[in-house]
């Protein structure tokens, strides 16, 4: 069995005076802060102080949750606009599997339902420029116009397809009009 050593009394006492030493400044300043409070005017100037801290608090939290918002949309919209972008560069990708299709229907025609379902789960729609709907120029492109006796416009032929990405018109559809 192990015996502890026994300090000596010198080391003791410098033990003690370590300690105190330690403890004094702690002390001095618990006691001048409550000496310090126990004043009313000093009450009230430190409950302002903590309501002036409590509310810079507060503005700081909501301008770093503002802040957290703005990035997360900025984020959405570089997600978006990355995702547009990428869609439009294989638009003419897109037009030669439609030209593909004209030719050679009975062989393409399986892969055209999974191109199509592809290209919906993108969030990419075919702007309908049928023959007889009518023209929309937010949507559609006139090349021509053959002149007619009314004052309505529709479409007569599509010379290149159009594509909605979301809301968005990624390429207005090409397309030849005639007034009725």
């Amino acid at each position: 069995m192990k015996h502890k050593q026994q300090e000596s009394p010198a080391e003791n006492l410098e033990a003690q005076r370590e300690q105190n030493i330690e403890a004094e400044p702690a002390q001095e300043v618990v006691s001048e802060d409550v000496q310090h409070l126990q004043n009313p005017q000093d009450t009230q100037e430190a409950d302002l102080r903590i309501a002036e801290l409590t509310n810079d608090l507060q503005r700081t939290r909501a301008d770093f949750e503002n802040f957290r918002k703005q990035i997360d949309l900025q984020r959405m919209q570089t997600v978006a606009l990355t995702k547009a972008e990428t869609i439009e560069k294989f638009l003419p990708l897109i037009d030669d599997f439609d030209r593909a299709l004209r030719a050679y229907p009975e062989q393409l025609e399986p892969l055209r339902k999974n191109f199509e379902k592809t290209l919906q789960t993108l969030g990419l729609a075919k702007i309908n420029s049928e023959p007889d709907t009518e023209f929309n120029p937010d949507i559609h492109e006139a090349v021509s116009v053959e002149d007619g006796d009314g004052d309505n416009e529709v479409i007569v032929e599509t010379l290149r397809s159009g594509y909605l990405y979301g809301d968005s018109v990624i390429r207005a559809a090409m397309v030849k009009v005639k007034r009725v």
